[in-house]
Formats: C-alpha cells, sequence, structure tokens
C-alpha cells in the first residue's frame, strides 16, 4: 500500500523514488507570490462575473531599501554643509595686509667718567648696585594682567604679550645669543616680511639706522668678553594697546644688567665687571601674527654702557671691562647731508648706574 503522499498504485515508474517529486525543489514563499503579475480569481469572483480564470495585477512599486535611502539622505546633509560652509565659514577672510615697516633702531653707547667698578665677588657687586632687587631671567620679563580690547579678545593679547616676551629672552638672555651665537631662535619669532632686514643686518652691517645686529638683539663680542654668571638681573614692563581694529601693540621697556669677565685674551683679570643696558622695544601684531606667534618689531632704542664712544657698537657691543676706561674721542663724524644716515649719538654713564665698590 502506497504512502500518504504516493498514488494507491505507487510510485509512476521512472519517476525517482522516495517520494519526492521534480517540483519539489521549488519553494513559493511569499515574496514569490506577492510578485507574480497574474493572479487568480476566487471561485466566487469567477461564478459572479464570468470572468475568465486570471487578471493581471498591476507592476509593484518598487520602492529604494531603508538602507539606501539612509545614504541617501547623508550625502544630501554632507553635500548641503559643504555649501553652507562655503558661503559662511567661522573664519575670517584675510584682508590685504598693508606694507610692514622696516625696523628703525638707535643705540646709544654710555661712557663711563672714570674706571669701570670690578670686584671678584659677584654678590658683592650685585648688592652695591641698583640692580640689587632686580629678578633673574625670564622671571624679569612677567606677564601683565591683560584685558580684552574693543576688537580683540583676552587670548589674542595674551599671545600679542606672550609672543613679545619670547623675543625679549631669546634676544637679551640666551646665552648663546649674548656670545654671538645662533640667531636663529630670534628670527623665527619675526613677521616673514622683516626676514630680509634681519638678514641683511647680520651679512652687511651697517650704522644707518636700520640694519645693526645690536639694534635686533644683544650681544658681545666674544674676543673682548665673556659672561660671568647666566642668570641676568632683569626689570620693566610689558604694556598692550590696541592701534586700531585690526592691530595690536605692545610696548616694552626694560633694564638688563649682565656680569661680565674679561676673555682669557683680553685685559682686566678675573674680576668681574656690570654692564647696564636699557631697551625699549615695539611691536605690532595683526590676526596674521597672533595667530603664527610672530612680531612685527618697528622700534628698537637702547641705552648701554660702560661702552667706549670711540668704538663701533653696530654690529657687537664692546664692553669695557673691571679697571678700564673710555678712550678719548667719540664715532666718526655724520654728515647731515647724506640720506639714509642715522646722526651717530653718544652718552655719559652716570656714576649712580654702577656698582659702589
Amino acid at each position: 500500500m502506497g504512502g500518504p503522499g504516493n498514488p494507491p498504485e505507487g510510485s509512476p515508474e521512472g519517476a525517482p523514488g522516495g517520494g519526492e517529486d521534480e517540483y519539489r525543489s521549488v519553494v513559493f514563499d511569499e515574496s514569490f507570490v506577492r510578485a507574480a503579475r497574474l493572479q487568480e480569481f476566487s471561485a466566487q469572483e469567477r461564478i459572479a462575473d464570468h470572468a475568465p480564470a486570471v487578471r493581471r495585477r498591476p507592476p509593484l512599486r518598487r520602492g529604494l531599501s531603508r538602507q539606501a535611502l539612509l545614504l541617501v539622505l547623508l550625502i544630501a546633509i554632507a553635500f548641503g554643509t559643504a555649501i553652507y560652509m562655503g558661503v559662511r565659514h567661522p573664519y575670517q577672510t584675510p584682508a590685504a595686509r598693508e606694507p610692514i615697516e622696516p625696523l628703525r633702531m638707535t643705540v646709544i653707547p654710555l661712557a663711563p667718567e672714570g674706571k669701570v667698578p670690578g670686584r671678584a665677588d659677584l654678590a658683592y657687586l650685585y648688592e652695591h648696585s641698583p640692580a640689587a632687587q632686580f629678578r633673574t631671567g625670564a622671571e624679569g620679563v612677567p606677564l601683565p594682567a591683560s584685558r580684552r580690547t574693543a576688537h580683540f579678545s583676552d587670548s589674542q593679547v595674551v599671545s600679542a604679550l606672550s609672543t613679545a616676551k619670547d623675543y625679549i629672552v631669546r634676544s637679551a638672555l640666551d646665552p648663546e645669543v649674548l656670545t654671538g651665537g645662533e640667531v636663529r631662535g630670534v628670527r623665527v619669532l619675526l613677521d616673514p616680511e622683516q626676514l630680509d632686514q634681519f638678514d641683511q643686518s647680520f651679512t652687511r652691517p651697517t650704522a644707518d639706522g636700520r640694519h645693526a645686529p645690536t639694534g635686533w638683539l644683544v650681544r658681545f663680542d666674544p674676543s673682548r668678553a665673556v659672561l660671568a654668571d647666566h642668570k641676568v638681573r632683569v626689570q620693566g614692563t610689558l604694556q598692550a594697546a590696541e592701534a586700531d581694529s585690526s592691530t595690536l601693540e605692545v610696548t616694552a621697556d626694560h633694564t638688563f644688567v649682565y656680569a661680565l669677565r674679561a676673555t682669557k685674551s683680553g685685559s682686566g683679570g678675573q674680576e668681574v665687571s656690570l654692564f647696564t643696558l636699557r631697551r625699549e622695544l615695539h611691536f605690532r601684531f595683526d590676526r596674521d601674527d597672533l595667530r603664527l606667534h610672530q612680531a612685527q618689531l618697528v622700534v628698537s632704542y637702547v641705552q648701554a654702557g660702560p661702552l667706549s664712544c670711540a668704538e663701533d657698537s653696530t654690529n657687537h657691543l664692546r664692553p669695557l671691562l673691571a679697571g678700564q676706561t673710555a678712550k678719548e674721542g667719540g664715532p666718526a663724524g655724520t654728515d647731515p647731508y647724506a640720506t639714509g644716515s642715522a646722526t651717530a649719538l653718544c652718552g655719559t654713564l652716570a656714576t649712580s648706574a654702577q656698582p659702589k665698590v
């Protein structure tokens, strides 16, 4: 007797055994049925309307999958954001910069009235000098309390003050710079438009009020003097103010006191003397300078001594050391009819500005 899935007579001859027919592998799932273009009418519909046994179904509207819709939406959002940022981006369009002023510099040597005081005991010299209460190194260049201006934020004012301080520290306190060594640390803080003037000052120094290395930084003639102490005494002020809606100005006014000793080849023995330098710098900053941590140095006014007015202080400062006196005579005469040449200046170093020994 045949099984429940077979005809009573058994499987037809030649058909596959085991109760399987040739269409058993075809699966008519719900999606297959829904996708069929032909639909059979029900028996009731065929009796009532005498319609054909089947009818044609309207084509299915195949929509995009959820993942595709999400992808299209993300692309649209990204494209819209790109357009918005291109039209209204948060960064200010850089305005055309006005030409930057070249640095104007003045270096005034101060000649002593008598012998330069000196002593082997450096601590004694400092205690008996006006620099007794000065701070040492970068501590003597503190940042003032900063306030925002009409067109610059607190952080921008702090950035200007910090850059000015960095320039002062690198150009007047770095032992390598002071002894006539590497100047790259000073150079990188300058606005790029001033670099040609800076480089020319060191390759072709000239006493024209524009191209003196000693107008950019402090350095002593290494053949004459060495630092007896790397802890330079400093006192002074930093002030920031808004020049206009696009420019900040910082004024630095500091007095530096260096302890110097003669080199082995020089005279003066091992006694130490003090060298005093008053330096006023004027910086300017536009928004590019603030962002790039660089400055425009526009004025450098220096008074330094003890120096001899008869010696050139353009390239290096040639200090008078313990026991030395200034040479008679002054700088070479200046032709007032020659253009581009600064008038030579010289002063006298007050006795009260030197240690009492």
